[in-house]
């Protein structure tokens, strides 16, 4: 315990460095407009291509399995009669069709040439980004290289299993495939983004005419279903530039909803789901600037960075080039690490996968301690509601089986003097609120298990930092808030860390911290492996 405390020891100065910068509190300031998720709109290569692979192995069988009666209807007297000028037999050959150990190299030549084919046409790009036409383009032309990559090979080596129509079968099969399941993710896709659900909250941080201009840029240039504009915030420089009328008029003139000023960035990143920020930079107003980037770096907030130099529509012949930025801006772009990795696509596939299984698995264990629950105490509910604050500030209802007393909130008033954690949070070992089957299910962390279902939906991860009450969160540092900018979890080096002995907040969050500076899918295994180790052993609780 005490090396990692000590490994994160920089983590705190430089959380507690943050916190003297002194975001004012925004309590006063107003309540940004409803957001969407802005969930990630992006697929993994390795999953397209697994996908891709899959489509071509059942596409091969069913070419295989079906290839007799194909041959049967290209012949004379069947539906689709091949014309004079092919050369066709007159009569089944089913000698020709070879077992399916004879033929898998076809499979095998062709598959790594629709990958390859894919790639050149740029079918591995973000689907929501291309058109139907194109979608269908690029499976066909990829699967007319392979097959004839396939044929080639087939023909040139004489390979006794080198059928026509099984190649013609197998090729039709494929493509026809790859449209359809490129199809299906395409419109699915395509109707998350048209709900909003991809859409990312934008918030923008400047002086009031450079708002203003950035304000009609993104109503010119940037579809709303992909970036939505939650509000700005205002920089000292603007008193250089404004007596105290003319800028309060010039705020009040913009559409867009004022949240404060630059200063109380740190804490609006944790209070209201932001995904970007916009900072518009003059040339004489830096100092406000490098607030916004401490707390965009410190938060994991992707910041943008425009000079207002740039800002100009008024060039004759220069343009600005614009690669893939979806917002056309002359920029700087400042991400944290993993923000649009393949990575996380990977842990969010992980946790439907495990949870789902678990669920299922755990069904008759979930109906047994229910039953527990209503026999020992059956004026209480089998589960108790957990009304929390997730990542960015996002509140979100879960769940636990109910291991304490019906009026155990107003009893946590009377034994707050009792806390034995230092800090916003509340701990008690021997807590008389507990019931005595709550003790057990506490012991081997089974009150935790319907959180899986948060899981599922995507509240919660399987592994991330604790989430917080709306009451604790009120009482955090600005530095401890930082445990907020990644997905909540069940279980965390905390709980792994012997989180029985540890009675100091500022240490169980400098773990979360760690965490967080330190995560990868591999420790994710491993912190999932020590939670079985203790569930099972009933130790840490």
């Amino acid at each position: 315990m005490s090396k990692i405390a000590n490994s994160v020891e920089a983590i705190s100065r430089g959380g507690a460095g943050v916190a003297r910068g002194g975001p004012a509190a925004t309590a006063t300031a107003r309540a940004a407009p409803p957001v969407a998720a802005g969930d990630d709109d992006r697929i993994p290569r390795v999953f397209l291509g697994a996908g891709d692979l899959l489509v071509l192995v059942l596409a091969f069988l069913a070419a295989h399995y079906f290839a007799p009666a194909v041959q049967g209807l290209l012949l004379p007297g069947g539906l689709l009669p091949l014309p004079a000028i092919f050369p066709a037999p007159q009569a089944p050959t089913p000698d020709l069709f070879r077992p399916l150990s004879e033929v898998i190299w076809l499979l095998m030549a062709t598959a790594p040439a629709t990958f390859v084919a894919l790639e050149l046409l740029g079918g591995y790009r973000r689907l929501i980004t291309q058109s139907i036409t194109r979608l269908v383009a690029s499976a066909t032309i990829s699967q007319t290289v392979a097959i004839s990559f396939g044929a080639l090979i087939g023909f040139a080596l004489k390979l006794p299993s080198s059928s026509r129509v099984l190649i013609f079968t197998y090729g039709l099969a494929s493509s026809l495939g790859l449209i359809a399941y490129r199809a299906a993710v395409w419109t699915y896709q395509e109707r998350r983004l048209a709900n909003g659900v991809y859409a990312k909250n934008v918030l923008l941080v400047g002086q009031p005419r450079t708002v203003e201009w950035m304000i009609q840029h993104f109503r010119k240039h940037v579809a709303e279903n992909r970036f939505r504009l939650a509000g700005w915030l205002s920089v000292h420089a603007e008193q250089a530039h404004f007596p105290e009328r003319r800028r309060d008029d010039a705020s009040r003139d913009i559409p867009l909803e004022r949240l404060g000023r630059a200063e109380d960035l740190g804490e609006l990143l944790i209070h209201h789901p932001v995904h970007e920020v916009i900072a518009i930079q003059s040339s004489g107003d830096r100092e406000w600037l490098r607030h916004v980037l401490e707390h965009c770096d410190y938060f994991r907030i992707r910041l943008r960075i425009v000079p207002e130099a740039l800002l100009v529509e008024t060039l004759r012949d220069l343009r600005l080039v614009f690669r893939d930025d979806p917002l056309r801006l002359p920029e700087v772009v400042l991400a944290p690490p993993h923000l649009d990795a393949d990575v996380l696509f990977v842990k969010r596939f992980i946790d439907i996968v495990v949870s789902a299984a678990l669920l299922v698995i755990l069904s008759p264990l979930f109906l047994l301690v229910a039953a527990a629950i209503k026999i020992t105490t059956p004026h209480l509910p089998v589960f108790y509601p957990w009304r929390v604050i997730g990542l960015s500030g996002r509140p979100f209802t879960g769940h636990k089986f109910t291991t304490m007393v019906a009026d155990a909130d107003e009893l946590k008033q009377r034994l707050l003097a009792r806390n034995e954690m230092k800090g916003p949070v509340f701990k008690l070992k021997e807590d008389p609120r507990i019931t005595p089957l709550g003790g057990f299910l506490r012991k081997f962390s089974l009150n935790e298990l319907p959180q899986l279902w948060s899981v599922l939906k995507g509240d919660m991860s399987l592994v991330g930092p604790r989430p917080a009450f709306r009451d604790e969160l009120e009482r955090y540092e600005l530095w401890q808030k930082r445990k907020l900018c990644v997905k909540p979890g069940l279980t965390c080096l905390w709980q792994v860390s012997g989180r029985n002995r540890i009675n100091s907040f500022d240490d169980w969050v400098r773990l979360d911290l760690e965490y967080i500076d330190r995560w990868s899918l591999w420790l994710d295994m491993r912190i999932l492996a020590r939670t079985l180790w203790a569930v099972v052993s009933g130790s840490g609780s």
